[in-house]
This record gives C-alpha cells, sequence and structure tokens, in this order.
C-alpha cells in the first residue's frame, strides 16, 4: 500500500445537500466609481492552512480556509474535518471594483488571523479572532464550534483601519492583475502590485490598533525605491520598456527582510530586497529551457511563480514557464553567499505536454499540476522533482462528469429513474439543480426532489395537445422532457465543476481541488484501483505492479488489465443496465456475464474480441494474474467526524465500490470469454479450466455482489426518523440486553439527508476505527503532523472491513436496526442472502425485528426461529443470548429461547394483539426482575396509549404496587399535561384502593403543576377540578387525618437511569437541599381552591388574562378581578384570606365615576361587567341606565359590608371628592348618620366651605331637635336628655377659612349664617346646662 500512496490519487467531490449554501452577505461600498473600460479578471481561488492543522487535538487540527472571486464578489469559507463550524461562509460584495486574481491573503498570529484583500481599487485589511483565543480548552469535543467568521458583520469595513483606497496607479493595472500581499512583524499590512509601466508599487498600511500614515513606494528598475508624500505622478513617471512587466508576485519574509520575486513578461525573475530598497538578483529563466530562440521574442503572459519553504530545503522557487504546445517547470533554489549576494541553484526541469495551466502548486518534494485539456476537462497530475528521473508524471483520477445520457429499461419509468440519477449522492450539486430549476430559496432535500418532479410534469402537460396517448408514446414524451431538465442539469454540473485552483496542506499532505461551486478532496488510489483506471498511455509504462511483486507475474497482470479496459469500453450502455439489473433483481452473476459475451461477440465489429483474444495469448499464467486483483479485498478525539469529513470519506467508500463492481464486472465476461475459446489460450489445459470454472469464477462473482451492496449503500439514503421513536425502539432492544451496544448509538448526525453509509460511519463506525487506529496503529497518530493521505487511506480500508458483507462483525446491519432504518435493513438483507454464508442467522433476527416493527408478527416468529439454527456460531448471536445471571453450564441455544426472553416475547405479541389479560399474566410470569419491570412500563405506556384505563387500574398487581406507581408518577411528570392523562389514571388507581389521602395528593400535584405550566383558560379549568378532587378526597378522611404533603414547587423529579446533572464547568452539581415539609390542611385546600377558582372567572370574562395570572398571590388577583369589574368575586376573596375592602370600594368607585361622565360606548361595556355582580332588585317604571345600575351596586356593598367608623364609605367619598365628583345624596346621609365630624373634615379637606357650612348648620338643627333622627342621634339637646358634643376643631377650621376669604360676598354670608347658628346654639346650651344644674 505504500506504492500506491506514492502513484496516483483519486477525487472524491463532497457534494453538499443543502439546497442553498448559508452565505451571509456583506457589502462594503466606499463610495468609489467604476473605471472606465475596466479591465475584467478571471475567477480565481485560494486556501490557507493554519500552522497547527496537523496536530491531533489542537483546535485548528484539520482546519482551513479557502476563497473564491469573482468579479466585485469574494467567498470566504471555513471548513474542518474534525468538527462542524458555525457561520462558516461569507460573502464580501465590493462595490464598483474587481477583486484581483488571487487577490486574497491570508495570514495567522498568535490572536488573530488576518485576511489582506487586494482590487483594482482598495486594499482591505480584516482582523478576525484565532480559533485558539475563542477556545481555550486544550481538549476540543464539540460536535460544533463558532468559525472565527461569526463577528465579521461587526467590523466596520469603512473604517480606515479595515480598508484603503489605493492612488491612480501609473498606466492602470495589466489584465493579469499580479499582486501580493503580507504582514510584517511589527503589524504591518503590505500590498504589492504590478502596475501598467513596469513598477512594483507597494502600499503599507500601519498596525490594525496604531494610529499612523498610509505610506505609498514604487520599486523601479533603477534600483532605486522612492518614498512618495500622498501621490504625485510627476515623480516617478518615466519611459519604461513593457517588457519589464511583472506578471507572477510571490512574498517571502526571512530573517529580518522582505524578499519580492517578479516573474516578468521578459522571462526574467527579479529578487527585490523591501529592506535595503534593491534588487538583488535578475534571472533569465530561459536558460534553464533546452530550445529558447523563438521563445525569447514572445510575451511570457502564462508564466507563473511559486514558493516554498522548509527547513531542510531552505526557500525554494517554481517556474513555469509557458511556451505554445509545450509547457515547463524549474524548480530552483535560493542560495546566499556571505557578501550578500544571492544565485539560484537549479534542481530539476519538469516537462509537461499539456496546453492551458490554471494553477500550480510547489511543495518540499513535488510539484502539482493543473490544467483544462481540449475538450475543457480537469487533468490533474503530481511529480517528485527530486527523484523521479524519469519525468514521469503521477496520475489523478478525477471524478468524471455524470452520464451525458440516462439509460432506460423496457420495465422502468423514466422519471423514477431520472429522479434516481439527480439525486444521487455522488453525480449531482443541489446548487445545479437548484440553477435548473431556477428556484432560489431555501427547501429540504425532498421537498427538492418534489419540485423538479412537478415541474418537468407541469411542462409535460402544458405541450400535450392530445386527450389520448398510448403507454409507449406517453413514456416517450416522459424521456424526451426529463432529458432536457437533465441535459440542463448537467450544463450548470458543468459550470460549477471548472477548477479555479489547487490547494495543498504541507503538514498533512492534503490536497484540495478548489472549484467553482464547491470544494473536492484528492485520496490516494487502491492498487487495483490505480490499474484499472490508469489510462493507456500510463498503464504502457508502468515498470512495477503494486499488486505483486513477481516480475513475470506483473507483465500478465499488466496484460489482464488491459484486456479489461477493452471489455469495459466494449460494455454499452444497453449491456451495462443487463448487469446491473441482474444484480439488483439477484438472478446469477455468471449467467449474466455470459449474456453480456454473448451481445459482444454477436456485434463485434470493430473485432474487438479477437484483439482481446490475441492478448489473452500473450498471458503465461492467467489464473495467477486473475487472482492478483481477487486477492485484494476492501479491507479518540472528534478526528474526521465533521459533516464535510463524513461526506468525503462516505463517497470515498462508494467510488471505490463503483470502481470494483466495474472491473469485476469486466473481469467476470473475461472469465466467460476464457471458457468459451478454452484450450486455445490455456498453456495448463484443462485443470487451469477447472480451476477457473470452480473457484475463480464463483470468487470473481461473489466480489461483484459484495461491490454492489457497498455502492447501493452509499446511495442509499436513510429515512428521517422522530427521536421519540428512537427512543421507544432503544427501550424494545433493552429487552435484549443490547441497547448498550456501539452499534446503537442514537442518530445525533447534522446532515440532512444522509446515506446510511455516513449514519453507520458518524454514530457507530468513526469511534470504532480510531479506537483500531490507536490499539494497531498507534504510529499514525504519534506522528509530528497527521498524514492526510496515510490516516484516510486506514479509515477508508477500516470503513470497509466494518461494510463488507462478509465480516463476522455485525455492527453496521446491528446500526440501522437501532436507528429505525428498517426498508433499508430489508432490502440489504434482501441483497446478500442468496450468496453471503456469513452471519445467516444474525440477518434472520434483525429481519425478524423489521418484521416486529412493521406488525408483521407471523413473519417475524418464523424468523426468531430460523436464527435459533445459528446462535452457536455467531458473535451477534452469541452477545444476545449472553447473559451473566445465566448458568455457565447453559448451552447458547437454550439461553436464545430462554424463560426470561420468552416470558417478554410472549408478553409483546398479546399486547400488540390486545390481549391485556393475557399480555399481564406473562409479565407476573417472567421471572426476570429488569425484563418484568420493562414490560410493565411497557404495558402501562400502551394501554394508556389505546385510553384502555379501566383495565389498567382494575390489574392486582400483586408485589408490583408501587413499580406501578413510580412508573405512572414518571411518566405523569415528564409528559405534557394537556396532551395525557397519566395523573388522572393515577387518581383513580388510587380511589380504587381506597388510598383518598394518596389520590388528593396526586390531584393536588397535578392542579400545581397546571397553574405553572398550562396558562390558558382550559388548564384553569382543570386546576379547579383538580382541587375539588383533592378537597372530596380529604372530607372522605376522618378529620385527624384529612392533611396531605404538600409537593415542592418547581421540583425536578429524577427518574431511575438518568445521569447526573452538571454545571457550566462539566462538574457534578449539588444535590438539592431539602426543603422543610409543609403540611396541607383541608382548609388550606379550601384557599386553594377558592384562588383557583377565582382565576378561572378572570379567564372566563377576559381570556386574554389566563396567561398572567397563574402564579399570583390573593392579593394580586383582587386587583385584577377589580379591575375586570368582578367586584363580587373580588370581596368573596378578600374575605376568604381576610383582606382589607378598600381596593374593591376604591376600584368601583373610579368605574362609577367613569360611568359617571362616558359616553354611550363606556354604557354598553359597563354592562359586561355589571352583568358579572349580584345587583339589587330594584322595582322601578323607568329604564335603568349602567351608571345607576353601578351606584345602585357601590350603595348594596356598604350596607352589606359595614366597616369600623365607616372605613368603606370614608373611603368612598375620598375617592369622588379627589376626581372633583359631587357626592350623591344617599351617600352623604347615610354617612351622616355614622360620622359626621369625619364627613365634615373631609369637606374641609377639599376647601368645599360652603357643602360644609351646610352641614354644621344641619347638624346644630339635629343637635337642638330639628333633623335628630338622619344624623344618628336618639334625643336632641335638653336638660335631660344625654350630654351632646359639637365639632368644635373642625368648625373653628371651617370658621377660620371663611373669615380668610372675606372678600368673597358669598363666604361672609355663609360665616354670618354660621356664627347667628352657633349664637343660638351656645345660648340653648346654657339654659339647658342651668337647667340640669338647678335640677340636682
Amino acid at each position: 500500500m505504500a506504492a500506491v500512496s506514492e502513484r496516483s490519487f483519486i477525487e472524491i467531490c463532497g457534494f453538499e445537500r443543502e439546497t442553498l449554501p448559508k452565505f451571509r452577505d456583506i457589502q462594503v461600498n466606499l463610495g468609489l466609481t467604476a473605471l472606465p473600460g475596466g479591465v475584467k479578471y478571471p475567477d480565481s481561488a485560494g486556501g490557507f492552512n493554519y500552522e497547527e492543522s496537523g496536530k491531533l487535538l489542537s483546535v485548528t487540527s484539520n482546519r482551513f480556509i479557502h476563497w473564491s472571486t469573482s468579479g466585485d464578489t469574494l467567498q470566504l469559507v471555513e471548513q474542518s474535518l474534525d468538527t462542524n463550524l458555525l457561520n462558516s461562509a461569507v460573502r464580501l460584495k465590493f462595490l464598483h471594483c474587481s477583486l484581483l486574481p488571487g487577490g486574497v491573503h491570508i495570514q495567522e498570529t498568535l490572536n488573530t488571523v488576518v485576511i489582506l484583500i487586494l482590487t483594482n481599487q482598495t486594499a482591505h485589511r480584516l482582523v478576525l479572532p484565532h480559533p485558539a483565543s475563542m477556545y481555550r480548552s486544550e481538549l476540543v469535543v464539540e460536535l460544533q464550534m463558532q468559525s472565527i467568521f461569526t463577528d465579521i458583520g461587526k467590523l466596520n469595513l469603512r473604517d480606515p483601519a479595515h480598508s484603503h483606497i489605493l492612488p491612480a496607479l501609473p498606466g492602470q493595472l495589466t489584465n493579469l492583475g499580479a499582486s501580493a500581499a503580507w504582514l510584517s512583524s511589527e503589524g504591518d499590512a503590505h500590498f504589492a502590485l504590478a502596475s501598467g509601466t513596469g513598477g512594483i508599487l507597494v502600499v503599507k498600511l500601519p498596525p490594525y490598533d496604531v494610529q499612523g500614515s498610509v505610506v505609498v513606494l514604487e520599486l523601479k528598475q533603477s534600483s532605486v525605491m522612492q518614498r512618495l508624500t500622498g501621490w504625485m505622478p510627476t515623480a516617478i513617471r518615466g519611459d519604461h520598456n513593457p517588457s519589464d512587466l511583472p506578471i507572477s508576485l510571490a512574498v517571502r519574509q526571512l530573517e529580518n527582510d522582505t524578499f519580492i520575486f517578479a516573474l516578468c513578461q521578459d522571462h526574467k525573475l527579479r529578487m527585490w530586497s523591501y529592506k535595503d530598497q534593491l534588487c538583488l538578483m535578475v534571472a533569465d529563466m530561459l536558460e534553464y529551457m533546452p530550445v529558447s530562440r523563438d521563445v525569447r521574442l514572445l510575451p511570457g503572459q502564462g508564466h507563473k511563480l511559486r514558493l516554498s519553504f522548509s527547513s531542510s530545503t531552505g526557500l525554494c522557487l517554481a517556474v513555469y514557464l509557458s511556451v505554445p504546445k509545450r509547457g515547463q517547470f524549474c524548480v530552483l533554489q535560493l542560495v546566499s553567499t556571505e557578501s550578500n549576494r544571492y544565485s539560484l541553484d537549479h534542481i530539476s526541469s519538469l516537462f509537461t505536454t499539456q496546453e492551458t495551466l490554471v494553477d500550480f502548486a510547489l511543495t518540499s518534494t513535488e510539484v502539482w499540476g493543473l490544467w483544462l485539456d481540449n475538450d475543457n476537462q480537469t487533468v490533474v497530475k503530481y511529480i517528485n522533482f527530486e527523484h523521479n528521473v524519469a519525468g514521469q508524471w503521477n496520475q489523478v483520477f478525477v471524478q468524471p462528469p455524470p452520464e451525458e445520457e440516462v439509460n432506460i429499461g423496457v420495465d422502468q419509468d423514466p422519471r423514477e429513474t431520472y429522479l434516481e440519477v439527480l439525486f444521487s449522492p455522488v453525480r449531482f450539486t443541489a446548487a445545479a439543480i437548484m440553477k435548473a430549476l431556477q428556484r432560489s430559496i431555501d427547501m429540504s432535500w425532498e421537498s427538492l426532489k418534489k419540485e423538479v418532479t412537478v415541474a418537468v410534469e407541469n411542462e409535460l402537460q402544458s405541450s400535450v395537445t392530445e386527450y389520448e396517448f398510448s403507454q409507449e408514446e406517453y413514456k416517450q414524451l416522459q424521456v424526451e422532457f426529463w432529458s432536457k431538465f437533465y441535459a440542463c442539469c448537467l450544463q450548470y454540473q458543468e459550470s460549477l465543476s471548472v477548477p479555479l485552483a489547487l490547494h495543498i496542506n504541507p503538514a498533512t499532505s492534503m490536497v484540495c481541488l478548489l472549484k467553482k461551486g464547491f470544494v473536492s478532496f484528492l485520496l490516494p488510489c487502491l492498487p487495483v484501483d490505480h490499474l484499472y483506471l490508469s489510462s493507456d498511455e500510463n498503464l504502457s509504462s508502468e515498470d512495477e505492479t503494486p499488486v505483486t511483486e513477481d516480475p513475470d507475474l506483473g507483465r500478465d497482470v499488466l496484460q489482464l488489465v488491459q484486456c479489461l479496459r477493452l471489455v469495459n469500453v466494449s460494455v454499452l450502455g444497453d449491456m451495462a443496465y443487463v448487469m446491473e439489473k441482474a444484480l439488483e433483481h439477484l438472478q446469477s452473476p455468471e449467467r449474466a456475464a455470459e449474456q453480456v459475451l454473448e451481445s459482444l461477440l454477436a456485434n463485434d465489429s470493430d473485432s474487438v474480441i479477437e484483439d482481446i483474444q490475441n492478448k489473452l495469448q500473450d498471458i503465461r499464467n492467467p489464473i495467477g494474474a486473475m487472482s492478483q486483483p481477487l486477492s485484494v479485498r476492501m479491507s479518540l478525539s472528534q478526528l474526521y467526524s465533521s459533516s464535510v469529513a463524513v461526506t468525503v470519506l462516505c463517497q470515498a467508500v462508494c467510488q471505490v465500490a463503483m470502481t470494483r463492481e466495474l472491473l469485476c464486472r469486466d473481469l467476470l465476461i473475461l472469465q466467460q470469454l476464457y471458457l468459451r475459446v478454452g484450450d486455445n489460450v490455456f498453456l495448463g489445459g484443462g485443470s487451469q479450466l477447472l480451476q477457473l470454472q470452480q473457484d475463480l469464477i464463483p470468487r470473481t462473482s461473489h466480489l461483484l455482489c459484495s461491490y454492489y451492496l457497498l455502492k447501493w449503500a452509499g446511495q442509499c439514503l436513510a429515512s428521517p426518523v422522530p427521536l421519540d421513536t428512537l427512543d421507544a425502539n432503544l427501550q424494545h432492544l433493552s429487552v435484549l440486553e443490547l441497547s448498550d451496544s456501539p452499534a446503537l448509538t442514537p442518530n445525533k448526525s447534522v446532515l440532512s439527508p444522509q446515506t446510511v453509509v455516513e449514519l453507520f460511519y458518524q454514530n457507530v463506525a468513526r469511534k470504532v476505527i480510531i479506537s483500531q487506529i490507536h490499539s494497531q496503529q498507534s504510529a499514525l497518530l504519534s506522528q509530528p503532523a497527521l498524514n492526510w493521505p496515510q490516516m484516510v487511506s486506514t479509515v477508508l480500508i477500516l470503513l470497509s472491513q466494518q461494510l463488507w458483507p462478509s465480516n463476522p462483525g455485525f455492527l453496521f446491519p446491528e446500526c440501522l436496526m437501532g436507528n429505525c432504518q428498517y426498508t433499508q435493513l430489508q432490502e440489504y438483507i434482501r441483497l446478500i442472502a442468496p450468496w453471503c454464508q456469513v452471519n445467516v442467522g444474525s440477518c434472520r433476527f434483525v429481519l425478524g425485528q423489521c418484521y416486529l416493527a412493521t406488525g408483521e408478527g407471523h413473519k417475524a416468529l418464523q424468523c426468531f426461529q430460523e436464527a435459533a439454527a445459528e446462535v452457536e456460531k455467531e458473535e451477534f448471536l452469541l452477545r444476545l443470548t449472553g447473559s451473566e445471571a445465566e448458568e455457565a453450564g447453559t448451552s447458547p441455544r437454550l439461553q436464545y429461547y430462554n424463560k426470561a426472553a420468552l416470558r417478554t416475547r410472549i408478553f409483546k405479541h398479546h399486547l400488540d394483539l390486545g390481549h391485556n389479560s393475557q399480555a399481564y399474566e406473562a409479565l407476573t410470569q417472567n421471572p426476570d426482575p429488569s425484563r418484568q419491570l420493562d414490560c410493565l412500563r411497557q404495558l402501562v405506556v400502551v394501554l394508556c396509549e389505546r385510553s384502555q384505563l379501566q383495565d389498567l387500574v382494575q390489574f392486582p398487581y400483586v408485589n408490583l404496587h408501587d413499580e406501578v406507581v413510580n412508573i405512572i408518577e414518571s411518566r405523569a411528570r415528564a409528559v405534557d399535561l394537556m396532551a395525557h392523562n397519566y395523573y388522572e389514571l393515577l387518581y383513580a388507581f388510587h380511589i380504587n384502593r381506597h388510598n383518598y389521602r394518596k389520590a388528593g395528593t396526586v390531584m393536588f400535584e397535578y392542579g400545581m403543576r397546571l397553574g405553572r405550566e398550562v396558562r390558558t383558560r382550559q388548564g384553569l379549568q382543570k386546576q379547579v377540578n383538580c382541587y375539588l378532587a383533592a378537597m372530596n378526597c380529604l372530607r372522605l378522611i376522618r378529620p385527624d387525618y384529612a392533611w396531605i404533603v404538600q409537593p415542592v414547587s418547581g421540583r425536578v423529579y429524577e427518574r431511575p437511569g438518568t445521569s447526573p446533572k452538571r454545571n457550566y464547568d462539566g462538574e457534578s452539581a449539588a444535590a438539592p437541599v431539602n426543603r422543610q415539609i409543609e403540611i396541607l390542611e383541608l382548609k388550606d385546600l379550601e384557599k386553594e381552591y377558592i384562588l383557583a377558582r377565582n382565576r378561572l372567572i378572570l379567564a372566563q370574562h377576559d381570556p386574554s388574562s389566563a396567561g398572567n395570572t397563574g402564579s399570583a398571590s390573593a392579593g394580586e388577583m383582587v386587583t385584577l378581578l377589580v379591575q375586570a369589574g368582578l367586584f363580587d368575586a373580588a370581596l368573596s376573596l378578600c374575605k376568604t384570606f381576610r383582606l382589607p375592602l378598600t381596593p374593591v370600594f376604591e376600584g368601583l368607585t373610579f368605574k362609577c365615576i367613569q360611568l359617571q361622565y362616558g359616553g354611550e360606548a363606556s354604557q354598553n361595556e359597563a354592562w359586561n361587567w355589571l352583568a358579572a355582580n349580584q345587583l339589587a332588585t330594584v322595582i322601578t317604571t323607568k329604564e335603568t341606565s349602567a351608571t345607576d345600575e353601578a351606584w345602585h351596586l357601590l350603595a348594596s356593598y356598604l350596607e352589606r359590608h359595614p366597616s369600623q367608623n365607616a372605613q368603606h364609605h370614608r373611603c368612598v367619598i375620598n375617592m369622588l371628592l379627589s376626581h372633583g365628583v359631587p357626592l350623591p345624596d344617599w351617600l352623604v346621609n347615610s354617612y351622616k348618620v355614622v360620622d359626621t365630624a369625619a364627613l365634615l373634615r373631609l369637606y374641609l379637606s377639599y376647601d368645599l366651605l360652603e357643602p360644609a357650612v351646610d352641614l354644621v348648620l344641619e347638624y346644630v338643627d339635629a343637635l337642638l331637635g330639628k333633623g335628630h333622627q338622619y344624623f344618628g342621634i336618639e334625643r336632641p339637646l335638653s336638660a335631660t336628655a344625654p350630654l351632646v358634643w359639637l365639632p368644635y376643631t373642625s368648625v373653628d377650621q371651617l370658621m377660620q377659612a371663611l373669615n380668610e376669604n372675606q372678600s368673597n360676598a358669598n363666604n361672609a354670608s355663609l360665616n354670618s349664617k354660621l356664627q347667628d347658628k352657633l349664637e343660638e346654639y351656645h345660648r340653648l346650651v346654657e339654659q339647658a346646662t342651668h337647667h340640669r344644674l338647678m335640677g340636682q
């Protein structure tokens, strides 16, 4: 395998399945206008690797940034192979500017990542946080992390620290737009670009966080660097030969200097010292070209320059010299002398015949090239420039475009066939399909498929003019319209597949191909695949075969591969379809291969079969040659766990399986040809024919079926399954003691949709593979840097071994079973059943599980019985039957039929059939306590879902009473209160057993939770009913025992088996402190009931208030009821909780004031809340208004709810007077009876002098015997009557107020009346006093 890693690579395209990439769009507008006659630059791309990207457990492990430019738009994407990055894609649009090709340069510092961007008018510097500063932890285990682009929207890109407008350039920029940028050790940002006059312009921006001026410099041919203040074109204008125009720039910082390398149009390489302001070296590149006479006269428009630095070789340069009809790479090493002079040592010259070089990359040992050939197809090659004497380039097998035509079989539906091809995970990107559909909205994968179907079918229907078609005509129409849409998808896919650049990570040796619409990864090609995929030219030049060390056998293998390639070219679409359908329908591959061979022989117009026969005669040992391809079978941290890595690795498995399937197909056809020609090509005679027929052909057929299975798995999409279904499935599997198997990990993938192989890798296989690498190949992980080719080859081989159908391990089918992929699992078993003799019993067992899930119990029973015969032979079934509780001497087959499992099965089938009594009986007879408890839990849940609560309550549950209560309690506390009735079930359970206190406790807890969690009118109604039920339960108990323990508010009820709770730092959280137990008696429940009933009354009157009253106290509820006009309810609540009635009277008084001065609308609205209160029945002949009824209600309340010292009257009068409302006579009269002095004080408080004088006059008259009954005076003033009194203080205050306003005639009159009345009163008091003294 080491040889093949250095021989060839294969391209794997990690197609996304998101219908729209999650790009955030940001506009950069510096107020510029587009340059007249602006140059249109080609699209470009590039990448950046973090320094610690090859370090295991680093936060930047396997993490990189790639970018692409198109016109004025720059797309930046950060990707990781180890974890999923959030907010990782951003699209910057620079208005009225054009990005220079390759004008994006990224560098990292200790705490930041700096992105330097060059357009034709501006220079930009983006400073973003480094991942290491965002995540300080040494060990990163998050499945998702924030990208460095998360907060890029917060940057002010118009700020001078981020953006700078370039000065008017001399001669303008060239079409090539050569540029470079770097960050100095002091933090200065430098931008170098070529101007049309042949100079190199350097713009230096000060450090990001330092104030400073921008410096513009120009490197000139005269070797003088001029400092420019502002920009003075006259200072630098001169006549320069345009032949020295830089067409490719590169920068390298060495020691304390920065060297700028410029490859110019005159084929010369110039090296400038930025520190010394000198051109240190000029080297003619044509000196390294064998024939350069004609080339010197041509401008070097297509030359390119790349640098590479390593500690062992120093700085190396690679120059690509673009010459018509050929190209040449020169690899040079920079050498310095003691006198600070520099020269170049020639290391290697590499030649290529490819025409159009798109990009190339230089590493410390290799040159990688990316070309477009004459057919506009992508070509990638690489070569080791140190040890490749022959100059042979190694191949990269790029992923071919989808087939131009889709073969439709006679029995196939065109729509289904085209949809299968379009939505295959390895053919088209979602973006291509969206563009063909002309949609730009985000939608799911399934929705996109439906949209495509509807669009094509609608177009078909709109073009039909006839109403009747034959089936064949309609099928032809379908093919026509679907092929049009397919051709459109092909065009967009081709556009998105245009290559822009190569991206290589020197630390990990990972190579990526950056294309216009996606990124592809290069993976090492396995030996057999390398031979089969190699072109005829490369195959003929193979000097050694990577599958064998025997040279003679190697030549035979190469000859055999050439024959296989001829067979491959001859097998056209119809013949390939025959083989494919034979495998799908479980027909004999040998018979299908024989049928294809007969077709080839019948149509061999080009004598291909004759050529194959001639080549076969040159193979000396055909049996040995054919055995070589058949013998090579596909054999901690968050490493390779991101969605990108999952897609790439799993598509690689699928890609290899597709290649191997074709190889085995062609080999099987070739073997059938061997049988037909017989002794003409076999030197060994009949024994070799017999070995071919009895050994090699069956092995080839077996491998063909195996690779077809892997290809199917790599393209088969997994079904989305709800989490509750997955949890229920794991509970069912726990009966089999399989729920702790690594293959039954719940699916936590973020890919949607995902193939079943991706599902398996992400949830099961990745952990197993990493564990195997740790234990068996720890050297891979102990290297200084992770090596991508070695690591990915190892992961692919181990993943393929886990998927291989004849692998004794059974993790893949077990994973499908655990993740409820029943349809896919049944298809998997159908495909392997005829030919795979490994894990036969295990397959029958999981198939039985599938039948159980789909309700086919009779089929499941048959499968379980068939699996019993294989119990002692297979690892999965042995693990299934193993149990510590079983006796050591018990055979596995008896354990398979053990009593506990049998009773569990009987219970489940009875329960599925609705035989509740029999299911309960089987449950009670189960000898395994844990399985018995599982069955009991399942019985409770199923009967509740079926609403068969009568059976559930009436079962006796001997020795299981507490377990049933715990199960129902845990379910009640874990599910939605309004969707399930577990509390009511538990209440009925306790009532049926006359445990009234428990029943009351259950209903009170139910009511408490309803109040907290269900803030609706329906929830309040249920809460009231719950409290009524709880009160009734306590009334059925003797008073001494009529109490319950109050459930703790907000308590978290721990269920058995739950993981311990942890705090933010990941440490175990402290256990909650036990609170003091609170006992609730019947009177406490009655209070809670009344409070809940008032909440319900308020919600019935005002539905919008239901969500606000759930936690309101009694005092708060009084306020809410008063605001709603529910005064009867408010008074009742105040009486219950012994709250003052003042808020009620104040609220009702305010309502009366509003009605008194409100309009008709307020009158109509008032009837709503008046109707909710018990109004006084008054017989009247006229129609009563709402205002009158409100006053009547207030009067009735004052009468029905007397208070000490008439506090209620006082608050009502105070409210009226504060709002300037005249007091009603009935209110004044009623208050005069109770407390005249208080009324007088209220008048004085509000400066009501005239009413106060009238009150004093009336009161004095009452004391003197005139109307004394209206003031509550039993007997007026006389010598024999009890003593009377007058509120002199208030009267004095009144007189004082009148005296102070004598200028007012009315006040003077009132004062006079009051003085006269008081003199009369004093005179009569003196008389009465004299008479009383005389009578003593």
